[in-house]
């Protein structure tokens, strides 16, 4: 048996199973145009909302324009009680309401700290973090202009009094995400956990699909004939692991490469850095994959097992919630995944820009799993070849 023969044998397994390539290649394209598509503008803007101006003084009603200017908010409601507010919120007709108080120009004049009252819908973080960002904007910016009028009516210049109304001053600029938006904080690290997901549920349908249970009902002469019977196990997992290995750098070029660049997320890393920390990265999810096949009994299996894990795996990668506030356990059992190390390096060589030589800890975790996995995947794999060569001699 050749090993043009072994590979021509494994081609044809891969791209005659429908389910594998459906995952592989539908799962991945469809993923990169549908998952980012409700974030494509980064952040939402243009929020409704509705006021109650129980002051009605000039004032306040500078405060309605102000907040009204603002790329956050738009002011579409005017009601006159917090109740009415409440009850439009719960409806889905505002996101939030700003409460302006009785007596608030009043107490303004009389130097008192009168409050202003915001309010959001909290069920979406970006929702309610972008009216209250508008809302606080459009208040402050008042708020300074006040404090400016006073300093200059107390005989303060006012070009000093604009510079030093206040005691702190603010310059913030964002590092790594600089739109401040959805689409470079999470789709990087979700990408990374896509490619995992498809290519784990893909070595899971072939490989199930090969040993599962049912081969014995098959008529011998088809299992005499069966390559991966026929071939050494390291053979077969050697030319499969380089198959798929194949496939999922060009879909990992994808990812990295046009979808990136079609959505405008950061790209600061190299090519070759990318693929010195790819290459340990899909050699292990390939052979956690054929372990998982060679596990479960029904290749049907693969899909539910692996999307059951896919949310787990998000919540403690570490990039969503800090690992630090996470039980250890979680934190142990997650690192045998090749998910959490691969999505931590990634983010940070390709948007944080960090260097390949600070990653060195990763590419030997990646590539500790892959040694890991491999063996695990050979052992199982010998001993199920063993299983039906064996069955195959007594009948």
């Amino acid at each position: 048996m050749t090993w043009k023969r072994l590979i021509s044998c494994e081609f044809y397994a891969i791209f005659t199973n429908i389910p594998l390539l459906v995952t592989v290649f539908g799962g991945v394209i469809i993923y990169s145009f549908l998952y980012p598509l409700p974030y494509i503008n980064q952040t939402p803007q243009e929020q409704s909302i509705a006021v109650i101006n129980l002051d009605d003084s000039q004032l306040s009603r500078t405060i309605e324009r102000m907040a009204n200017a603002t790329p956050q908010v738009n002011i579409t409601q005017q009601v006159y009680s917090i109740e009415e507010a409440k009850a439009l919120l719960i409806e889905g007709h505002i996101t939030g309401f700003l409460l302006i108080p009785q007596h608030f120009y009043r107490d303004l004049l009389l130097e008192k700290s009168p409050h202003l009252l915001f309010a959001g819908n909290a069920s979406y973080f970006l929702v309610y973090g972008t009216v209250i960002e508008g809302l606080v904007s459009s208040t402050s910016t008042l708020a300074a202009e006040v404090k400016v009028s006073r300093m200059v009516m107390r005989g303060d210049n006012i070009a000093l009094a604009s510079s030093q109304y206040s005691a702190i001053g603010l310059n913030l600029k964002p590092t790594f995400n600089a739109s401040l938006g959805y689409l470079n904080y999470i789709v990087p690290a979700v990408f990374v956990l896509i490619l995992h997901q498809t290519l784990l549920i893909a070595l899971g349908l072939l490989t199930a699909g090969q040993y599962e249970n049912k081969v014995k009902s098959q008529p011998i002469s088809k299992l005499q004939s069966s390559y991966w019977l026929i071939y050494p196990v390291w053979r077969v997992l050697l030319v499969r692991s380089l198959l798929m290995l194949t496939i999922y750098l060009v879909l990992f070029s994808f990812y990295f490469g046009y979808s990136f660049e079609s959505y405008g997320i950061n790209r600061l890393a190299t090519i070759p850095d990318l693929m010195t920390l790819a290459f340990p990265f899909l050699l292990s999810v390939i052979f956690l994959g054929t372990v998982v096949g060679l596990l479960i009994p029904r290749k049907e299996l693969a899909t539910l097992v692996v999307l059951l894990s896919s949310l787990p795996l998000v919540f403690s990668a570490g990039f969503i919630w800090p690992t630090s506030n996470m039980p250890t356990v979680i934190n142990i059992i997650t690192q045998f995944f090749p998910s959490t190390p691969a999505i931590n390096g990634f983010l940070r060589l390709n948007q944080m820009g960090d260097s390949i030589d600070n990653l060195v800890q990763i590419q030997m975790q990646l590539w500790s799993l892959t040694l890991l996995y491999a063996m695990i995947a050979g052992v199982l794999m010998t001993k199920k070849q063993g299983e039906l060569n064996r069955m195959i001699k007594s009948s």
